[in-house]
């Protein structure tokens, strides 16, 4: 829901806040005086064409924002659960890395006089097309060249699909035909093989065939390098061992000596500082000899253990006979042995799909028949769904029809299923369903049935966009932040009874959405909960803008009496203001 609109140096407009009811707000002034230029900032803010012509004389940009309430995820939730909860632009707006703040979301958008335009959301640089998106979620304009997009089949599909309710039929269907849709592509992949495809499955399996050959385990060769350098360099180990040893502890030899080792020469300094009976740390110094002789020991324990290298010349030949066999692996898979063994694990799958053998073909396509039964009976359900909606929806369009001064016009929804026998035949399926959908709309009575858009003009578009929200109004369900209803040029070629018809519909819309309207008649302004006047006036004496000066306020009161006065007659003459009064006074839904 727009909850404000801030434009600077837009046209005329040199600074303009608007605060939208609610519930209908109405936009009314004199022809010309600019109210255009509001439309022009809710498409800058919807991620509209950005035209450097309409800034301000003397004005180096133009400047637009809409402040919008949105409803949010469950506070507190799993993250996932939120996310899912949260409303369409909440998604969006994520999805682009931007938090609502409180709960709102500020579109901007500043124009300057050469240049790019910048779009912001929440204080953050966006691309044009996330204003889009997001607006796309939250205002709806209904003027002559932006209501011409319902005219396209995609549009009507999605406005039927809104009003059908029909969201578990329709994600059941995406889901059967994505899965659809995966199995042919591997299908084709399999039938369309050349030879450079075969060739690579018989490279993958002469490759999965020799490393299985050589069985490699993860770290074998970093293993059988440290075991053959033992055996390589055994001579140098036992001497160096052993000569060590022997200086540490002479008893690890197997020969007769006298010589004390470095640990019992220690062990007898430490007894000698124990013996001590002076005065001084010498009991501390002895309990850190202690803790030397206990990191020998250790020492001297693994020493001992790799006194005697196990292994012969026989055993080199094997291990380095193993060392190149798994040299051979990781060169061409590796560069490690884990490498190598993951690439055959990947490969194993790849060969079942480059394997185009006839048996797996068969096989793929009995799982492909089982698919298209499933997704062809959710396309049926689908289908069952936008046909109830069709016939509806068209019903209650066309009774409205007869009350906006539209007597003998009729809308009738069309959902056929495609498909066909022949060489005439047509794919059924598409990722929306088996339906062609088509909005034929037939304007007086005699009149050729067309399809929407090609059929009406301006004003008739308008009121038979009214007809379809209002119809779309009564059968969604409601939301915390409903939609923002623009309506422009709704009111044209329409007066009298008509009109007053005209403000009531728009008014039994603004109850379960947000309705702005632009119009020129008083018996449509009369019904709005806000309304604000555009006014040309001449620059001050003391402002340097150049030409006159838009001003947009709000009326209330004897402020709006006048203004519908004006709206009615012309003038504020007694008779005037006391039918604006009355005119208020009877514009009411209770």
């Amino acid at each position: 829901m727009l909850e404000e609109l801030e434009i600077r140096d837009l046209g005329p407009i040199r600074h303009a806040l608007l605060t939208p009811a609610v519930g209908m707000t109405a936009i009314t002034g004199e022809t010309g005086a600019g109210k255009s230029m509001l439309l022009s900032a809710i498409k800058l803010i919807s991620g509209g064409a950005a035209d450097a012509g309409r800034v301000s004389a003397d004005a180096k940009e133009a400047w637009a924002q809409g402040v919008f309430a949105v409803s949010g995820g469950v506070a507190g939730g799993d993250e996932g659960d939120e996310q899912e909860q949260a409303s369409a632009p909440v998604r969006i707006a994520r999805d682009a890395g931007i938090e609502p703040e409180d709960g709102e979301l500020f579109l901007s958008r500043t124009v300057p006089v050469s240049g790019r335009s910048r779009a912001v959301v929440n204080g953050r640089s966006v691309p044009r097309a996330v204003l889009g998106a997001l607006s796309g979620e939250l205002v709806t304009i209904h003027g002559q060249a932006d209501q011409l997009r319902i005219a396209s089949p995609a549009r009507q599909r999605e406005f039927l699909d809104s009003v059908a309710g029909d969201d578990r039929e329709l994600a059941d269907y995406r889901k059967a035909w994505d899965a659809l849709q995966a199995m042919d592509g591997r299908l084709e992949r399999l039938r369309n093989q050349e030879a450079s495809a075969r060739q690579q499955a018989d490279y993958l399996r002469e490759s999965i065939e020799r490393i299985n050959r050589v069985d490699p385990q993860p770290g074998e060769d970093e293993e059988l390098k440290a075991k053959r350098s033992r055996i390589e360099n055994a001579a140098d180990i036992a001497q160096g061992v052993g000569t060590a040893l022997g200086a540490l502890d002479a008893s690890q030899m197997d020969v007769d000596t006298d010589a004390l080792g470095a640990g019992e020469l220690i062990n007898h300094a430490a007894q000698s500082l124990r013996a001590i009976r002076a005065d001084g740390d010498f009991s501390e110094l002895a309990d850190r000899l202690d803790s030397i002789n206990a990191d020998l020991s250790d020492v001297v324990y693994s020493l001992s253990r790799d006194r005697d290298v196990e292994g012969d010349v026989a055993d080199l030949d094997e291990i380095n006979a193993r060392i190149h066999e798994l040299g051979e692996l990781t060169r061409r898979w590796g560069p490690t042995l884990g490498d190598v063994i993951e690439w055959r694990d990947k490969a194993v799958f790849e060969v079942e799909d480059l394997d185009a053998s006839p048996e797996k073909v068969a096989e793929l396509e009995g799982e492909r028949k089982a698919l298209y039964a499933a997704a062809m009976e959710a396309a049926d359900r689908l289908g069952a769904a936008r046909t109830a909606a069709a016939a509806s929806l068209a019903s209650t369009v066309t009774g409205e029809l007869s009350s906006l001064a539209m007597d003998g016009a009729v809308l009738e929804i069309r959902v056929r299923r495609r498909g066909g026998a022949g060489k005439t035949a047509t794919w059924p399926l598409d990722a929306n369903g088996a339906d062609d959908i088509a909005f034929l709309f037939t304007p007086y009575e005699g009149a050729p049935e067309l399809p929407m858009g090609k059929s009406a003009s301006g004003g008739e578009l308008s009121r038979l966009m009214l007809a379809m929200e209002l119809a779309a109004a009564d059968r969604r369900s409601g939301s915390a932040a409903p939609m923002t209803f623009i309506f422009d040029e709704v009111d044209a070629g329409v007066g009298g009874k008509t009109a007053v018809e005209l403000g009531r519909r728009l008014a039994r819309l603004a109850r379960t959405a947000q309705v702005v309207v632009v119009t020129h008649l008083a018996q449509v302004a009369s019904w709005a909960d806000a309304q604000f006047v555009v006014t040309k006036e001449p620059p001050d004496a003391d402002d340097d803008a150049v030409g006159v000066v838009t001003t947009v306020a709000e009326v209330r009161g004897d402020e709006r009496v006048r203004e519908i006065a004006r709206m009615l007659s012309g003038s504020e003459s007694e008779a005037s203001l006391d039918h604006a009064r009355e005119l208020l006074a009877s514009s009411s839904l209770d």
